[in-house]
Protein backbone atom coordinates (compact mmCIF):
# COMPACT_ATOMS: atom_id res chain seq x y z
CA UNK A 1 0.00 0.00 0.00
CA UNK A 2 1.41 3.66 -0.95
CA UNK A 3 1.75 6.52 1.16
CA UNK A 4 -1.23 8.14 -0.34
CA UNK A 5 -3.53 5.04 0.24
CA UNK A 6 -2.48 4.19 4.06
CA UNK A 7 -4.95 5.37 6.87
CA UNK A 8 -3.29 7.29 9.55
CA UNK A 9 -4.56 8.57 12.82
CA UNK A 10 -2.92 11.17 14.72
CA UNK A 11 -3.14 11.06 18.58
CA UNK A 12 -2.41 14.29 20.65
CA UNK A 13 -2.24 15.35 23.58
CA UNK A 14 0.10 16.69 26.48
CA UNK A 15 0.70 12.84 27.76
CA UNK A 16 2.16 14.39 31.42
CA UNK A 17 2.32 11.50 32.06
CA UNK A 18 0.50 8.92 29.42
CA UNK A 19 -2.32 7.06 31.34
CA UNK A 20 -4.36 3.81 30.81
CA UNK A 21 -6.97 5.49 29.48
CA UNK A 22 -4.59 7.00 26.73
CA UNK A 23 -3.04 3.92 25.76
CA UNK A 24 -6.59 2.30 25.43
CA UNK A 25 -7.62 4.96 22.58
CA UNK A 26 -4.25 4.71 21.25
CA UNK A 27 -4.85 0.54 21.49
CA UNK A 28 -8.10 0.97 19.93
CA UNK A 29 -6.79 3.38 17.15
CA UNK A 30 -4.03 1.11 16.60
CA UNK A 31 -6.58 -1.95 15.18
CA UNK A 32 -8.80 0.22 13.11
CA UNK A 33 -5.84 2.50 11.31
CA UNK A 34 -2.51 1.56 9.28
CA UNK A 35 -0.27 3.69 11.03
CA UNK A 36 -1.01 5.60 14.11
CA UNK A 37 1.17 8.34 15.11
CA UNK A 38 1.26 9.44 19.15
CA UNK A 39 2.29 13.44 18.67
CA UNK A 40 3.21 14.63 22.23
CA UNK A 41 2.06 18.37 21.64
CA UNK A 42 3.79 21.28 23.50
CA UNK A 43 0.18 22.72 25.29
CA UNK A 44 0.94 26.63 25.85
CA UNK A 45 -2.56 26.57 28.40
CA UNK A 46 -0.08 24.60 30.59
CA UNK A 47 2.12 26.26 32.06
CA UNK A 48 4.17 24.05 34.60
CA UNK A 49 4.84 20.08 33.30
CA UNK A 50 5.57 17.74 35.60
CA UNK A 51 7.56 16.20 32.89
CA UNK A 52 9.90 17.54 29.93
CA UNK A 53 8.73 16.86 26.28
CA UNK A 54 11.80 14.48 26.26
CA UNK A 55 10.87 12.57 29.24
CA UNK A 56 7.10 12.57 27.89
CA UNK A 57 8.22 11.42 24.50
CA UNK A 58 10.52 8.67 26.17
CA UNK A 59 7.61 7.17 28.24
CA UNK A 60 5.00 7.39 25.67
CA UNK A 61 7.76 5.55 23.02
CA UNK A 62 7.66 2.49 26.10
CA UNK A 63 4.14 2.34 26.56
CA UNK A 64 3.77 1.70 23.15
CA UNK A 65 6.26 -0.33 21.86
CA UNK A 66 4.50 -3.31 21.73
CA UNK A 67 2.23 -2.03 19.20
CA UNK A 68 3.97 -2.21 15.56
CA UNK A 69 2.40 0.49 13.92
CA UNK A 70 2.57 3.15 16.36
CA UNK A 71 5.45 6.26 16.42
CA UNK A 72 5.90 8.69 18.71
CA UNK A 73 6.68 12.58 17.81
CA UNK A 74 6.70 16.24 19.11
CA UNK A 75 5.49 18.96 17.52
CA UNK A 76 5.35 22.91 18.49
CA UNK A 77 2.93 24.01 16.18
CA UNK A 78 -0.68 24.03 15.83
CA UNK A 79 -2.49 20.29 15.13
CA UNK A 80 -4.05 21.46 12.14
CA UNK A 81 -0.87 22.50 10.85
CA UNK A 82 1.54 19.58 12.03
CA UNK A 83 -1.59 17.04 10.16
CA UNK A 84 -0.68 18.58 7.25
CA UNK A 85 2.42 16.36 6.30
CA UNK A 86 0.16 13.20 5.89
CA UNK A 87 -2.06 12.39 3.59
CA UNK A 88 -5.84 11.82 4.45
CA UNK A 89 -5.10 12.13 8.34
CA UNK A 90 -7.96 11.55 10.93
CA UNK A 91 -7.54 12.71 14.24
CA UNK A 92 -8.15 10.50 17.16
CA UNK A 93 -9.28 11.96 19.97
CA UNK A 94 -10.74 10.08 23.40
CA UNK A 95 -14.21 11.36 24.99
CA UNK A 96 -14.60 10.36 29.03
CA UNK A 97 -17.52 12.82 29.32
CA UNK A 98 -19.99 15.12 27.84
CA UNK A 99 -17.65 18.45 28.58
CA UNK A 100 -14.83 16.80 26.57
CA UNK A 101 -16.96 16.53 23.47
CA UNK A 102 -17.77 20.35 23.81
CA UNK A 103 -14.36 21.26 23.97
CA UNK A 104 -12.96 18.80 21.28
CA UNK A 105 -16.03 19.79 18.86
CA UNK A 106 -14.86 23.57 19.55
CA UNK A 107 -11.28 21.74 18.89
CA UNK A 108 -12.60 19.97 15.53
CA UNK A 109 -14.23 23.04 14.25
CA UNK A 110 -11.21 25.25 14.90
CA UNK A 111 -8.92 22.61 12.95
CA UNK A 112 -11.25 22.53 9.75
CA UNK A 113 -10.91 26.04 9.41
CA UNK A 114 -7.65 25.78 9.59
CA UNK A 115 -7.26 22.97 7.59
CA UNK A 116 -10.21 21.67 5.79
CA UNK A 117 -9.19 18.33 4.58
CA UNK A 118 -8.67 17.45 8.22
CA UNK A 119 -11.10 14.92 9.89
CA UNK A 120 -11.53 14.21 13.09
CA UNK A 121 -12.87 10.86 14.75
CA UNK A 122 -13.89 10.75 18.57
CA UNK A 123 -13.59 7.55 20.39
CA UNK A 124 -15.46 7.01 23.87
CA UNK A 125 -13.30 5.96 26.97
CA UNK A 126 -13.80 2.72 28.13
CA UNK A 127 -15.93 2.73 31.10
CA UNK A 128 -13.26 1.70 33.71
CA UNK A 129 -11.09 5.09 32.19
CA UNK A 130 -13.73 7.96 32.17
CA UNK A 131 -12.72 9.08 35.20
CA UNK A 132 -8.84 9.47 34.16
CA UNK A 133 -6.41 12.01 33.67
CA UNK A 134 -3.24 13.01 33.65
CA UNK A 135 -4.23 15.88 36.09
CA UNK A 136 -5.78 13.05 38.29
CA UNK A 137 -2.31 11.13 38.13
CA UNK A 138 -0.34 14.24 38.60
CA UNK A 139 -2.67 14.66 41.90
CA UNK A 140 -2.50 11.83 43.31
CA UNK A 141 1.38 11.11 42.44
CA UNK A 142 1.90 14.26 44.06
CA UNK A 143 0.07 13.34 47.47
CA UNK A 144 1.79 9.45 47.37
CA UNK A 145 -1.35 7.45 46.40
CA UNK A 146 -0.80 4.18 44.53
CA UNK A 147 -0.78 4.88 40.26
CA UNK A 148 -1.69 1.06 39.69
CA UNK A 149 -4.26 0.47 37.49
CA UNK A 150 -3.67 3.92 36.20
CA UNK A 151 -0.68 4.27 34.38
CA UNK A 152 1.61 1.70 32.72
CA UNK A 153 3.25 -0.10 35.39
CA UNK A 154 6.87 -0.35 34.03
CA UNK A 155 6.32 3.88 34.47
CA UNK A 156 5.33 3.95 38.13
CA UNK A 157 8.63 4.54 39.47
CA UNK A 158 9.63 7.08 37.50
CA UNK A 159 6.59 9.13 37.76
CA UNK A 160 6.72 8.71 41.48
CA UNK A 161 10.50 9.58 41.66
CA UNK A 162 9.14 12.67 39.48
CA UNK A 163 6.26 13.57 42.09
CA UNK A 164 8.55 14.11 45.06
CA UNK A 165 10.64 16.62 43.30
CA UNK A 166 7.44 18.48 41.83
CA UNK A 167 5.86 18.56 45.26
CA UNK A 168 9.13 20.32 46.60
CA UNK A 169 9.28 22.85 43.99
Amino acid sequence: MNAENRRVAICPGSFDPITLGHLNIIRRSAKIFDEVVVCVMLNATKTSPMFSIQERVSMVQRATERYKNVRVETSDILLAEYARQFPNAVIVKGLRAASDFDYEFQMNLINKKINPDLETMFLTASEKYTFLSSSVVREMATYGADLTGLVPDELIPEIEEKAKLWRKN
